[in-house]
């Protein structure tokens, strides 16, 4: 099975590879490819990371609906009693 790459970084950067390591080419793009796929399941984390940041930000940016704070609309006085 042939795999046609059709861009001069990619090219330099397999061929850099194989250099560096003294392994083919086609196998320090398979094992490149074989550790990038690795990282990126292990990282399942950095997506939500990611989501998070952006839900902390869309809340930081949303306007103020109660001004209240959280122990007077929970219904707490000063003591953390309820009232």
């Amino acid at each position: 099975m042939a795999l046609s790459i059709k861009s001069a970084e990619a090219d330099r950067l397999a061929r850099e590879l194989s250099d560096l390591t003294g392994e083919s080419l086609t196998m320090a793009v398979t094992e490149a490819l074989r550790e990038r796929i690795e990282r990126k399941k292990r990282s399942g984390g950095d997506d939500l990371d990611s989501l998070l940041d952006r839900i902390q930000d869309a809340c930081g940016r949303a306007r103020v609906l109660d001004g209240r704070s959280a122990d007077e609309i929970l219904g707490y006085d000063a003591s953390g009693l309820p009232t």
